[in-house]
């Protein structure tokens, strides 16, 4: 298994053992297909709102459900789930990934109950799904500024473009 990362299991494990590692946390989720500046700098700004980051990571089977297909290409994801968990893992500002199969990160943010769940600033606290269940054991979302404006989207669109398709 890739070093940070965890099961639903063995990383509550992990903070029931080392709290103090883990607390304050903040979580976040997405799908992280094609890792590029804005994802690092995002996932930094996230980290220095506690003690450590964990990031709930859509796996293949929910990015197909809630991704549409480029034209040209082979359904999303691009990168296959166990490539993009480590990738994520080897980042210095995330300390655990946790694959989801879910549509949402609902069910781990329930379970985990980070005290801060991060998200992009292009999101609105009050179309997030999650945002209910933080509030509801006295967490708090943040909304974190965009400082690299691109998209995994965008990237596949000029790959389509410059190629022609």
């Amino acid at each position: 298994m890739t070093a940070g990362l965890y099961t639903l299991d063995t990383l509550q494990q992990a903070m029931r053992q080392a709290p103090q590692r883990w607390r304050p946390l903040v979580f976040t989720n997405g799908c992280f297909d094609l890792l590029h500046a804005g994802h690092v700098r995002y996932l930094e700004a996230a980290r220095s709102l506690g003690q450590a980051l964990v990031v709930g990571l859509n796996s293949d089977r929910s990015i197909q459900q809630i991704k549409p297909q480029p034209k040209g290409l082979p359904t999303r994801p691009i990168v296959p789930q166990e490539q993009r968990a480590e990738v994520l893992a080897a980042l210095r500002s995330v300390d655990g990934v946790v694959l989801f199969q879910e549509q949402t990160a609902a069910q781990l943010i329930e379970a985990l109950q980070p005290e801060i769940y991060a998200k992009g600033g292009d999101y609105q606290i009050q179309t997030l799904p999650e945002a209910a269940i933080v509030h509801s054991y006295g967490g708090r979302v943040e909304l974190i500024k965009i400082e690299v404006p691109s998209s995994t989207s965008a990237i596949i669109q000029r790959i389509l473009d410059a190629a022609g398709s």
